[in-house]
């Protein structure tokens, strides 16, 4: 497997950045662990990320967060991206959780997901979240499958009504050594 590395997002990957949205725009692929890449601007959403982070200019009913781009290292390519919430509003215990991911269209399907997962697992550690929450689409085999190697115990499917999604719940002891 090769090697993977989170990153907070910057000017240097504004290029890779730009043809991930417009590949998952195409695809018609949800954006999740993309923040609001899908609606805005690269320039817009770097300034989201780093006020965001810092809990500083936040929408109402939003938490500060984390957004990560993943980079493989070989060759420096952007193959995904994740966004860890540091808490909890209701929506997100509902129906978000901690982490959302997402991988390249063109990087789908050859281990990268179980990767992803693991390295936010060791964000949120540092975070101090000890008990992560990930949720996914019931339809989403490839994601119920990165969760569940992980360590996810199901809790619950919930339905999303305004978006006739059912979500899958599930939580990952964070608080031990791995």
């Amino acid at each position: 497997m090769e090697e993977l590395e989170l990153l907070l997002p910057t000017m240097e990957y504004k290029e890779q950045i730009e043809k991930y949205k417009k590949d998952m725009l195409d695809a018609n692929s949800s954006m999740d662990g993309c923040s609001t890449l899908k609606r805005d601007d690269f320039e817009t959403w770097l300034k989201k990320c780093n006020d965001w982070r810092q809990g500083k200019n936040l929408p109402e009913n939003f938490v500060s967060s984390t957004q990560y781009i993943c980079i493989r290292k070989s060759d420096n390519k952007l193959i995904g991206m994740l966004q860890i919430r540091h808490e909890l509003t209701d929506f997100l215990l509902n129906f978000g959780g901690h982490i959302g991911d997402s991988i390249a269209v063109d990087e789908r399907n050859k281990g990268y997901g179980k990767k992803l997962l693991a390295l936010g697992l060791k964000k949120c550690k540092e975070l101090g979240i000890k008990k992560v929450l990930v949720a996914c689409k019931d339809t989403n085999i490839a994601s119920r499958k990165c969760i569940l190697a992980n360590g996810g115990q199901y809790e619950d499917t919930r339905t999303l009504k305004t978006e006739n999604l059912n979500l899958e719940r599930y939580w990952i002891d964070n608080s031990s050594e791995k």
